[in-house]
């Protein structure tokens, strides 16, 4: 079957901070998120754009319509394009913002329409639509968090995400609920019903640790879970930090020693 969005070869490469050689015949182009690129081979032209990189089959107001959509999931309102300009075979490398594994899906496999975090977009080919899933419960809308505002990436073409740590895939059978943290959610197919649930219980809403919410997850559709989101990371490493530089408070003293016995470090 011929692709409206166009062909790309890749090749992954590492095993835990992973990062993605995509291969463009002339003319070719992808799709990245600001900040992905980690080189080019010299004839591929780097262009910022205005909207989720569909291009010519946008009008202005698609065009503006599609960039704030991208602001409500917090990106920029730009993306940017790099093509092949000339007339041989060129690669560009895109690399991962945290330990994790990239996977390379085919959108044509998953009924044209995927739901992700919207921290997990890479790159994509030129013809897939990036936007965004809102969820219409209430519920989800107040209190997702993470995942209630996720990227929808629509069309026929190859599509790369990145999970965090652990990558764990699931095939929801209907009417099979999963539980998860909101932050682990990676990503699902869109038949998937996506919900809030409140954890419930005094003791688990003080002193559970993990949040007040689980996503509620519904087959059928096929779900993948990160173990490692990356806000999580990213709290662990401040909260790790020193508050004004050099050591953090307590380190080397017998204080500070039992405070990090007590808190698990």
């Amino acid at each position: 079957m011929t692709r409206t969005a166009h062909e790309l070869d890749h090749r992954i490469v590492g095993d835990d901070i992973q990062c993605v050689e995509i291969t463009l015949d002339p003319q070719e182009t992808v799709v990245a998120e600001a900040g992905t690129m980690m080189m080019l081979d010299d004839g591929i032209v780097m262009e910022t754009i205005f909207g989720d990189g569909r291009g010519q089959t946008q009008g202005f107001m698609d065009k503006m319509l599609s960039a704030g959509k991208r602001v409500l999931t917090g990106e920029s309102l730009f993306m940017t394009t790099y093509t092949n300009r000339t007339t041989g075979r060129r690669t560009a490398w895109f690399a991962s913002n945290m330990p994790g594994k990239i996977l390379a899906l085919d959108l044509r496999e998953y009924n044209g329409r995927l739901i992700v975090q919207k921290n997990s977009f890479l790159c994509a080919a030129k013809g897939v639509n990036i936007g965004i899933a809102f969820n219409k419960k209430i519920g989800t809308g107040l209190f997702g968090g993470e995942g209630f505002i996720m990227q929808s990436l629509e069309g026929d073409g190859m599509v790369y995400v990145n999970a965090g740590g652990t990558l764990v895939q699931r095939d929801l059978q209907p009417g099979e609920v999963l539980r998860v943290d909101t932050g682990c959610l990676m990503g699902m197919t869109g038949g998937v019903d996506y919900d809030i649930q409140f954890v419930g219980g005094i003791r688990n809403t003080l002193f559970g640790g993990e949040g007040l919410f689980f996503a509620t997850l519904r087959g059928p559709g096929h779900v993948w879970i990160q173990s490692l989101p990356f806000s999580r990371l990213a709290d662990n490493i401040i909260a790790s930090a020193p508050a004004h530089g050099g050591k953090s408070q307590g380190e080397g003293s017998i204080l500070g020693g039992i405070g990090r016995m007590l808190d698990g470090r």
